[in-house]
């Protein structure tokens, strides 16, 4: 193989395994968090790489399922899980 050819290949191999490495690699923290909001409820999950941005995270994917606009998306990720 020509020397380019072999560089574009390793360059390649490492992009994709810092790409795995940022997704998945340093997600420590998982949890499951349950939001109530005008009579409605959503569970979700969520990972991070500390406690707070793994609650943060799941509290508001699950707020995005229940809340309407950014008013009640503000009042639903206020509340507490």
């Amino acid at each position: 193989m020509k020397k380019p050819v072999v560089v574009g290949i390793v360059f390649a191999i490492v992009i994709v395994a810092a790409l795995v490495y940022t997704s998945f690699g340093n997600r420590r923290f998982h949890c499951e968090v349950c939001m109530a909001y005008n009579g409605r409820t959503s569970c979700r999950k969520a990972s991070a790489a500390n406690r707070e941005a793994a609650l943060r995270s799941a509290s508001d994917n699950a707020c995005a399922q229940i809340a309407s606009g950014v008013t009640e998306t503000m009042g639903c990720t206020a509340s507490a899980p």
